[in-house]
């Protein structure tokens, strides 16, 4: 499955807008394509008895359709100790239905309601580790000699539980049958505040997309629960623990979010994840997989009108959930002072310096966008001013990060043999200072907005590219976007520019992460 997209660390930031500023760098040559209409897609939305919205994009370029659905909910719905729920619950949903993914329904739900038994004596255990823990009798709760003879009891039998189920279980039916109708692509993620699947299928296949996808949300089977976060254990031990900044992302990330729930993880913390219960997740599930929380999209080779009544046919079977979805009411205190953090890692001497901006929909998170390709790639200013310029930095980046509740801006860069990440910061705050100073130029401006209209142009390429702009959007707080965030950005001036970076780029609004090659002394260039 795909995983979280947000990853808290300069290398991966970095690398996505590498990827973005090649896709964009041509128009720089375009003539003025701001001052072109763009054009818009055609979204029907509707909304089904249950409260489930659909989002249908009717297009006939090929004979296949993308379907998706979006969950309102990722990490910044949990608490802790429940970090993780949400990305759990991608794996869990690819687990099957009542009459996929087993062979023997009956016997799986007695196997099923017997690990349960098991694990709530083993949380009892458990419980006692912890206290031992914060006695000092026990150094590590995770290690395996801090566990208790009774616990190794339970779980022998909690083994032989999961070799039992086994026999009835046919492992990855649900993908199965997807391919065996010539669907290709299905697939998952799950972000801060927002939960996707979807797959590609064959224009003929919409009604089998309607049955699968309505029978997971409607009669899902967590098979295999407790096995499956040794899956997610595996994850965040490759992806996290394994990698040079993996850990200190984290911990930059906790350092960064005072108070909005963006300070864990999205894989969440470990001791949560081995934790989390059964009855745990059907409460979570009952409350953020009702169908009022949840969005239904489809872009390609369909009727409109068809789909929208096959789409009634298979959903609204589901009842709405007794009660919505709570928001996030916890709002970012604004920060007060500067934060530092300096780390030592197996990885190029880096600078990464973030501020507090805003969320999603703010009116100034479009001209921080603008300010964010105005500084990066290879033709914007932190390159040309710290790569050609001052040669203290090897690789630029920047970008705006606006999230459903709360936001950020990062840039930074990767220090050149012979200089320090402090020179790479100072060289930072020049090219910053410059911009609060004075005004972007109209041509500099309008090369930047031409960036931009080419990447509107390119969200109309493929029914995939548009879902996932759907599924982004809508995600994180209004499908609209698609179509009004190029107006928005077109009509940003200098003056805004001007205005934004006096507004939040402070002293006092940062956070600065320096981070040097583990073992390098201050004349080696760290």
């Amino acid at each position: 499955m795909i995983r979280s997209l947000r990853l808290f660390s300069p290398g991966r930031r970095r690398a996505g807008k590498a990827i973005i500023g090649c896709l964009l760098w041509q128009s720089v040559w375009l003539a003025p394509l701001h001052a072109q209409k763009t054009s818009l897609v055609p979204v029907t939305e509707k909304v089904l008895a249950n409260g489930m919205r659909l989002l249908l994009v009717e297009r006939h370029d090929e004979p296949s359709i993308a379907g998706g659905w979006v969950a309102h909910v990722g990490s910044s719905n949990e608490r802790p100790g429940i970090t993780g729920m949400a990305h759990l619950f991608e794996h869990m949903m690819f687990k099957g239905t009542e009459t996929i993914g087993t062979t023997d329904y009956k016997k799986d739900q007695e196997i099923l309601a017997e690990q349960e038994s098991v694990r709530d004596e083993m949380r009892k255990e458990e419980a006692k580790i912890r206290a031992a823990f914060r006695r000092g009798d026990v150094d590590d709760v995770m290690k395996p000699e801090s566990k208790t003879p009774r616990w190794n009891e339970l779980n022998k039998r909690f083994e032989e539980l999961i070799a039992e189920e086994r026999k009835v279980l046919v492992k990855n039916e649900f993908d199965g049958i997807y391919s065996g109708a010539g669907a290709s692509g299905m697939n998952a993620f799950t972000m801060e505040d927002l939960t996707a699947y979807f797959v590609v299928v064959p224009a003929n296949k919409l009604e089998l997309w309607m049955w699968m996808e309505s029978a997971r949300i409607f009669h899902p089977v967590f098979r295999e629960f407790y096995a499956e976060r040794d899956v997610v254990f595996e994850e965040r031990r490759m992806r996290t623990e394994s990698t040079p900044l993996g850990r200190f992302g984290e911990e930059s990330q906790a350092m960064f979010w005072e108070s909005v729930p963006y300070t864990w993880p999205v894989v969440g913390w470990p001791s949560d994840i081995s934790a989390i219960s059964k009855a745990e997740a059907d409460a979570f599930y009952a409350t953020y997989y009702a169908p009022q929380n949840i969005t239904l999209i489809l872009v390609g080779d369909f009727k409109t009108d068809e789909a929208e009544a096959m789409a009634a046919k298979y959903f609204e079977r589901i009842p709405r959930g007794p009660r919505d979805a709570p928001d996030v009411i916890t709002i970012e205190v604004p920060q007060v002072a500067e934060k530092r953090m300096y780390a030592e890692a197996e990885t190029n001497p880096t600078a990464d310096l973030n501020w507090h901006t805003v969320p999603f929909g703010h009116k100034d998170s479009y001209a921080l966008q603008v300010l964010a390709q105005l500084l990066s790639t290879r033709t914007g200013r932190l390159y040309k001013g710290l790569t050609l310029g001052a040669k203290v930095a090897t690789e630029t980046y920047a970008s705006q990060d606006s999230r459903k509740w709360a936001g950020l801006f990062s840039a930074g860069g990767d220090a050149m043999d012979g200089h320090t990440p402090e020179e790479v910061e100072k060289a930072v705050y020049v090219e910053l200072d410059k911009l609060k100073k004075d005004e972007v130029p109209p041509e500099e401006l309008t090369k930047v907005k031409n960036q931009f209209a080419v990447a509107e142009y390119r969200k109309l390429t493929s029914n995939m590219s548009i879902l996932y702009r759907l599924i982004m959007n809508d995600g994180d707080g209004d499908w609209r976007e698609i179509n009004d965030s190029g107006p928005k950005i077109q009509a940003v001036t200098a003056a805004d520019i001007k205005r934004v970076v006096n507004k939040y780029f402070t002293k006092e609004n940062r956070v600065v992460g320096i981070y040097t090659r583990k073992g390098a002394t201050k004349e080696e260039g760290k």
